[in-house]
C-alpha cells in the first residue's frame, strides 16, 4: 500500500473519528480507550524495541522503564492497597501514617520523575558520550525536583504529558513529518483535516444537540478520566471545582470530551492504519499470538470491571508513552529538518 493510499484511509479516519465524537463522545473514548488501547501499548512497545527505541545506545529504554515504574508506582500501590489492606470495623480500608506519608513522598515526586523521562529522552538523542548524559540526568533532575511543586509542573507533566500531549500534538507531529517527507497533496490534506476535525468541536453544535450520557459510560468515566476533564476546566475555563453537572451534562463539558474521544480514537486508529508502513506485524508467530492473547485479557478486565481494567494496564498504558519520548524528538527533529530544507533550497 503505497503511502498516498494510507493518507487518505487516515482523512476517513479522522472524519469517522470525528463524527462518532459528536454523536457519543463519552462512550467512544471509553470504548477505544479499552478496545484499541492495550492493543496499541503491546504492539508499539513491541515496534519500539525492535528499532531500539530511536534512541543512540541500546540500553537507554531500561532507565526510560525505571523511571515509569517509579510514576506509576502511587497509582497501582494505592489501588492494591485499598483491595487488599486491612479494614477497620466500618469495612474502610486503614491508612496508616506510614503509608500514607509513603503514598505523598511518591506522588510529590511524580511532577519531577516525568520530568527526567521527558526531558532525559531529548539528552538520549543529543549526547552520546556516557559522562555528559550522567551529568546531564542528574542536573536534569535537580531541575524537575526544584519544579515539582509548581502548579505549571504538575498540569504539564503528571496530566496533560501523558494524555493530550501524548495523543493529539505527538499525533500531529507525525502527520507533518509525513507530510513534509512526502510533499504530497495527500500529506498536506491530511494534516489539515487532522486539524480541522479538532477545531470544529468548537463550532459545529457546540450546545451539545440533546446529548445524554449513558449511566454505564457516566460511572466508567467517573473511575477513570474524570480528573483530565477537571482539569480541562480548571487551566483553560478558570472553573476551580467542575462538579457533575458541568462535566457530563454541560454544553463546554460535552464539546471537551467529544475533542478527548477523537484525539484519542484516531491516535490508535492512526496505529492501525500505518501497519503495512511501518510493519510493526512482523514479529515471530509466538510473540504475536502473545500480544493477540494478553489484548483479549484486557478487554476482558476491562468488560469485567472498567477500573479493573485500567489499573491492570496501568503500568503498560505509561510505558508506551515514556518510550516513545526519543521517537517524539526525532519527529520534532526531522521537521526542523525538512523545514530547514526548503528554506535553504528556496534562498539558494
Amino acid at each position: 500500500m503505497n503511502v498516498a493510499r494510507v493518507n487518505y484511509i487516515n482523512i476517513g479516519l479522522m472524519l469517522i473519528s470525528c463524527v462518532v465524537a459528536f454523536i457519543i463522545p463519552f462512550e467512544l473514548f471509553l470504548f477505544s480507550y479499552a478496545v484499541l488501547g492495550p492493543l496499541h501499548y503491546l504492539t508499539e512497545i513491541s515496534w519500539l524495541h525492535k528499532r531500539q527505541y530511536f534512541s543512540p545506545k541500546k540500553n537507554d529504554w531500561i532507565l526510560l522503564s525505571i523511571l515509569t515504574v517509579i510514576i506509576v508506582f502511587p497509582g497501582i500501590f494505592g489501588y492494591a492497597y485499598m483491595q487488599a489492606g486491612p479494614k477497620g470495623i466500618d469495612g474502610r480500608t486503614i491508612i496508616t501514617p506510614a503509608i500514607a506519608d509513603l503514598m505523598r513522598f511518591f506522588t510529590d515526586i511524580n511532577p519531577a520523575v516525568m520530568f527526567l523521562a521527558f526531558s532525559a529522552s531529548l539528552i538520549m538523542i543529543l549526547v552520546k558520550d556516557t559522562r555528559y548524559r550522567l551529568v546531564s540526568f542528574i542536573l536534569l533532575f535537580l531541575v524537575g525536583w526544584l519544579i515539582r511543586t509548581q502548579d505549571f509542573s504538575i498540569i504539564i507533566f503528571t496530566i496533560f504529558l501523558p494524555t493530550l500531549v501524548h495523543v493529539f500534538l505527538f499525533t500531529g507531529a507525525f502527520i507533518l513529518v509525513g507530510a513534509l517527507k512526502s510533499n504530497s497533496t495527500s500529506g498536506l490534506l491530511s494534516i489539515l483535516v487532522f486539524i480541522g476535525c479538532a477545531v470544529s468541536f468548537f463550532f459545529i453544535l457546540p450546545d451539545g444537540a440533546g446529548y445524554q450520557i449513558s449511566e454505564y459510560a457516566k460511572r466508567s468515566y467517573e473511575v477513570s478520566f474524570r480528573s483530565l476533564n477537571e482539569q480541562i476546566f480548571r487551566s483553560f475555563l478558570h472553573e476551580n471545582e467542575p462538579g457533575e453537572a458541568t462535566i457530563y451534562y454541560s454544553s463546554v463539558g460535552i464539546l471537551i470530551t467529544r475533542f478527548i474521544a477523537y484525539a484519542y480514537t484516531y491516535h490508535y486508529l492512526n496505529w492501525f492504519s500505518k501497519t503495512s508502513i511501518i510493519k510493526w506485524h512482523e514479529v515471530a508467530r509466538p510473540q504475536l499470538i502473545a500480544i493477540f492473547a494478553l489484548w483479549i485479557i484486557a478487554v476482558v478486565l476491562y468488560a469485567t470491571s472498567y477500573r479493573t481494567g485500567l489499573m491492570a494496564l496501568y503500568f503498560l498504558s505509561f510505558l508506551h508513552v515514556v518510550l516513545e519520548f526519543p521517537l517524539n524528538f526525532q519527529s520534532f527533529r526531522q521537521i526542523g529538518q525538512e523545514v530547514r530544507s526548503r528554506f535553504s533550497g528556496s534562498t539558494a
